[in-house]
Formats: C-alpha cells, sequence, structure tokens
C-alpha cells in the first residue's frame, strides 16, 4: 500500500482518521449501514491503535465480501397472484423484455426458477410453485424448495390467504427465516369499485377493507395478524410498495443491504436518495482504505486516467437507471422524445473533454461547497484523493439526474 504517513505525524493521522470514520458511521442509520457494527468496531480498533494496514485489510474484505455474497429472494404464492409480475417489477423488466419471468400463464411446475437482476449480478429472485400445486405438508415443501437458501420469503396472494399459505408461514418461521405478505392487484379492485359504485366510491375505505379482508384470514386461523402490504405491480410508487422495500432493506444483513438497495426501481425520490446514500458509503470506505493526502492537489485532476473515470461514471449511470439503454426504454414508456430526456440531465456530458474548464471550476465547486457542508470533518485532518471527489460529484450528478427524469416521466404517465 506505501508509506501513507510520516513517522513524526502517524500517530495523529491515525487519530484523525478514527475520528473521521467514527463520525461519518455514526451519522447513517443503522437500518441503512452496510457494514455491520462488528466490522465498524473491528476499524476503529486498527485505527486507534495505528495499525493502518489492519484497518486497510477488514474494509477490503468488507467491501469484497459486499460484492460477492450471494442475495436470494423467495416469492411464493397462489397460480395468478401476480408472482412473475412483482418479481419481473423488482428487476425493473417488463413481459415482454428478455429474460422476463413469464406472466399470464397457468402455474405447472414443480420446481423453482431462478431469475438473475439485469443489474445486480449476485441478486437472484426465485419464483417458487405455490403450496397448493404440491401435494407436500409446508415443512417437506419448504425442504423440497431449499428454504435454507434464502434471505426471506414474499408469499403473494390477489385475494385473501388460504390455511396452505398461512401453515407455511408458521413453517418459515419455525424454521428461523422471515416472510411478508404482498396483496397485489390492488389497483385493479379500485378500479372494479369505482366502476361498479361510481357515486360512492372511497378509495381509502377500499383499501382499508382489503387489509381487513386480508388480516381475517390470520384471525381465522388463530394467527396474529403481520403487516400485510398492498400493492400494484404496474404502479409501484402507490401503495405500499415503498413501505415493503425499507422493511426488506432494514431485515437484511448489513453487507447485502447495498447491493439490494442498488437494484431496486427509481420509483419515488426517497429510493434515489437512498442508493446515494448507499454508494457513497463505498466511497468513503474506500477513501478510508486509501489513506489521506497532507495536501490536496487540484491541479491536473483531467490527467488521471479518463478511461477508468469514464468506466466509474458509466457504472453510477446505469446503477442509477440514467444511462443510454435506460433513457430508450423510458422514453418509450412515457411517450416522451428521448432528446428531450438527454437534454435535461448532466451526468453524459461530466467527462467532456471539450469543457475542461467546465469540469475544473464544477469540481472546485463540489469540493468548496462539499468542504463547507462536511467542516467538521474535513476539520480533523482528512482529506480524499480527488478521484475520491470525483466519484462523489458523480454520484450526486447521477442522482439529480435520476430525479429530474422520475418528475419528468412520471408527470407524462399521469397527465
Amino acid at each position: 500500500m506505501g508509506q501513507l504517513f510520516s513517522d513524526t505525524s502517524k500517530d495523529e493521522e491515525s487519530g484523525d482518521l478514527e475520528s473521521s470514520f467514527t463520525k461519518y458511521f455514526k451519522n447513517i442509520k443503522t437500518e441503512n449501514k452496510i457494514i455491520s457494527q462488528d466490522t465498524t468496531r473491528l476499524i476503529e480498533f486498527h485505527l486507534k491503535r495505528g495499525n493502518i494496514q489492519g484497518a486497510h485489510s477488514v474494509i477490503s474484505n468488507a467491501l469484497k465480501n459486499m460484492d460477492d455474497v450471494p442475495i436470494n429472494i423467495a416469492v411464493t404464492g397462489e397460480s395468478g397472484a401476480g408472482k412473475s409480475s412483482f418479481i419481473n417489477a423488482l428487476r425493473e423488466l417488463r413481459p415482454e423484455d428478455e429474460g422476463a419471468a413469464e406472466t399470464g400463464v397457468v402455474e405447472t411446475t414443480m420446481i423453482r426458477s431462478p431469475y438473475k437482476h439485469p443489474k445486480i449480478k449476485t441478486l437472484t429472485l426465485w419464483d417458487l410453485p405455490g403450496i397448493g400445486t404440491m401435494n407436500f405438508l409446508p415443512k417437506d415443501y419448504l425442504e423440497k424448495v431449499k428454504f435454507q437458501e434464502y434471505e426471506f420469503f414474499v408469499i403473494v396472494s390477489a385475494t385473501r390467504f388460504t390455511k396452505l399459505e398461512l401453515d407455511l408461514a408458521k413453517a418459515i418461521r419455525f424454521m428461523g427465516k422471515n416472510y411478508y405478505f404482498v396483496r397485489t392487484k390492488v389497483d385493479m379492485d379500485l378500479r372494479n369499485e369505482k366502476r361498479s359504485k361510481p357515486r360512492n366510491f372511497d378509495r381509502e375505505k377500499v383499501l382499508q377493507d382489503i387489509r381487513s379482508y386480508c388480516i381475517n384470514s390470520f384471525h381465522e386461523n388463530n394467527m396474529d395478524a403481520p403487516e400485510v402490504f398492498l400493492i400494484s405491480n404496474s404502479h409501484l410508487s402507490e401503495y405500499d410498495f415503498p413501505a415493503l422495500l425499507d422493511t426488506l432493506i432494514k431485515d437484511l444483513p448489513a453487507e447485502k443491504r447495498h447491493n439490494f438497495m442498488l437494484s431496486l426501481p427509481n420509483i419515488t425520490e426517497a429510493a434515489i436518495d437512498r442508493k446515494r446514500k448507499s454508494m457513497q458509503q463505498t466511497i468513503w470506505l474506500e477513501a478510508f482504505k486509501s489513506g489521506t493526502l497532507a495536501t490536496f492537489p487540484v491541479v491536473g485532476i483531467l490527467r488521471d486516467d479518463m478511461k477508468k473515470m469514464k468506466e466509474k461514471l458509466n457504472h453510477y449511470r446505469v446503477i442509477f437507471g440514467v444511462d443510454d439503454e435506460s433513457l430508450e426504454v423510458m422514453a418509450k414508456d412515457s411517450q416522451v422524445p428521448v432528446e428531450h430526456l438527454k437534454e435535461i440531465i448532466k451526468s453524459p456530458y461530466l467527462l467532456d473533454t471539450k469543457k475542461e474548464k467546465a469540469l475544473g471550476e464544477m469540481f472546485l465547486k463540489y469540493v468548496e461547497n462539499f468542504a463547507s457542508a462536511n467542516g467538521g470533518l474535513l476539520a480533523t485532518g482528512l482529506y480524499f484523493r480527488k478521484t475520491f471527489y470525483m466519484h462523489l460529484l458523480f454520484v450526486d450528478t447521477v442522482t439529480e439526474d435520476a430525479k429530474v427524469l422520475l418528475r419528468e416521466t412520471f408527470y407524462k404517465r399521469t397527465s
């Protein structure tokens, strides 16, 4: 790694690193942290003792584990409940897209089907056969579908939950896993109710009736009712879908949160911000791993390896759904010219070498604003290498682009 500190300043600088690390991660909510409390304590332990190499090793392992650890999610429920549509929604795929789970077919399979996320290769959603299609008791069913491999189970229904599904939930909990009940197609229920009772239609009352109907399924089977998430696979930003995702993120192990958060669709500005905060944590971890610089040279930022910088920027654009391919899909879905979408975002032009002066000025302004907003951290002596500031600038820019596109396309879809 090379000599990071001079002998005379090693203790002082490592103390600054520890202080900066502690301050930064202390301000992140527990359910949003992408490293465990044990890992955080171990990094602080090494930094407190001036063991920079030890801290470097722990952070390196944490980042590698984050990239490599598999995330497996099981989706089960009755045939026709919208399992495939739910899986496609989480993968941001339409039914006609290549690799999409097939929708609108009668369930005949007796085996589980894996669906990889197109952007996050460590994430797999498993479409399990409904327990009613298999002649097994819940415990035997779980063993048949290899229950131990999943983080949790999502049990999907379009009506009420059957006794078999409720018994399955009991067995899942008994075996030490979490489950979540999802009631789909509430948009269709609302539409049908409004059509049949146009004068007396009350949207909130209909939703509450659906929720009560589901909860009664549990009471009738002598079970305490868990939270039931009402969703529409066609309108993800409405109803309980955002709350469901928040719950799933919170209940995942810390090291699996980052990739799961990055996999989620940009359904709300809050969801986009959550991606940004997760990505920022990895940038900070990389910065702490690399150590500090006694000075901060801003000259020559454009002489860095431009190819690597472009690759990183393109990676962020893909993850935040503002890359060219995503813009094409967005334009088609919202019936907005793709040229217009390209005009209202900034990230594709960040590394335009024809605008070196503008980029340099933007970079310096960003550093100035960053230092002002994070003065407490910078005052400790922690100075990031210029590439980390560039990464933070990239992430902030693609975040704002994603929000601009969400507002533009959402308005077009709902107007």
